[in-house]
């Protein structure tokens, strides 16, 4: 088919190559402006745009759609292109814009978006670190026709997947990416056959991804040690999850951590209070069961795992102090 692309991310790149390989004619890629990154807070082009110039397609970057919005001139020249490029088809992925309806109406075939849950569960933002933060034993993806509403579009395919014990948001969210690309390419094949029709969204089972928030970084102990353990997965890599250990002026940024059960000694405690300090973990106590840290990073330096970091912290006579 011919298309037109919009995202931005890795999670979008992953997409945009599948499509490719397929055999798809992608003419014009669409995505967010260039953003300072890195140390040196230079700009960055998106992943998406970066694949799009390496492989000699059309790239816009309008700050926004919205002809009547804060930039018409730049939502003007993109519909335009959009007009100019008379795609069968736009694939949405991570794009980060909302889609004005003269959008969602020009391609022949509309808008697709390759949305990262099982809808109509974890609509909005942060699908992935939601499911995880919230115990969800399985996730997938979702290639859904676009309507005005946020992610409420009717449903063409779903693929899923289990969320393992262990998965943290950068291997799910890899997960889901290749799902999502091979997806896309497989919706699009039933579209061309005539064999896919859009399925509405169940009515019950709506639940909303919060976009995630710094403030959430640190860990509120008065939470139940299983919650906390499932809030450190799905905040890895960003925006990680923070403690306060006792002789550090700085929170700690926690990667990996174990929920236990209580026992006498962590009975009554205080809830974020040291119940032991060992080359096994790092214990404390929360709402219910203790939270067993396990890899751990301060401030300016690198991961480390838990025994590693004690033995720093019990050389330096921070333990306790």
């Amino acid at each position: 088919m011919r298309l037109v692309f919009a995202g931005t991310p890795e999670f979008a790149r992953i997409a945009f190559d599948a499509l490719l390989a397929a055999g798809h004619e992608i003419v014009l890629v669409m995505t967010q402006p260039d953003r300072p990154a890195g140390r040196g807070m230079k700009l960055m082009a998106s992943p998406v745009k970066q694949a799009a110039l390496a492989a000699g397609i059309e790239v816009l970057q309008p700050r926004s759609l919205r002809l009547n919005g804060k930039f018409p001139d730049e939502a003007s020249a993109a519909r335009a292109a959009l007009e100019a490029a008379q795609p069968d088809a736009m694939i949405v992925a991570a794009y980060g814009l909302i889609l004005p309806a003269w959008t969602l109406a020009l391609p022949r075939l509309g808008c697709l978006n390759i949305h990262a849950s099982l809808l109509p569960r974890w609509r909005g933002a942060a699908p992935i670190q939601r499911a995880i933060e919230a115990g969800d034993e399985r996730t997938g993806v979702t290639i859904m026709q676009m309507d005005d509403g946020l992610d409420t579009g009717a449903m063409l395919l779903e693929k899923s997947t289990p969320i393992g014990p262990q998965d943290n948001a950068a291997q799910l969210h890899d997960r889901l990416a290749a799902l999502g690309g091979g997806a896309i390419v497989e919706a699009l094949a039933g579209l061309a056959r005539g064999e896919l029709a859009a399925v509405p969204q169940p009515e019950e089972g709506v639940c909303y991804a919060a976009k995630l928030d710094k403030a959430e970084a640190p860990l509120d102990f008065t939470l139940p040690a299983a919650w906390l353990a499932r809030r450190i997965r799905a905040f890895d890599p960003v925006p990680g999850a923070t403690a306060r250990l006792p002789g550090l002026a700085d929170p700690v940024k926690v990667w990996e951590a174990q929920a236990l059960p209580d026992d006498a000694a962590s009975r009554g405690q205080a809830p974020g209070s040291v119940l032991a300090a060992a080359p096994e973990g790092i214990d404390l106590a929360t709402a219910d069961g203790r939270l067993r840290l396990l890899t751990l990073q301060k401030a300016g330096g690198k991961r480390q795992p838990v025994d590693v970091f004690v033995r720093g912290w019990q050389a330096a006579g921070e333990q306790g102090k």
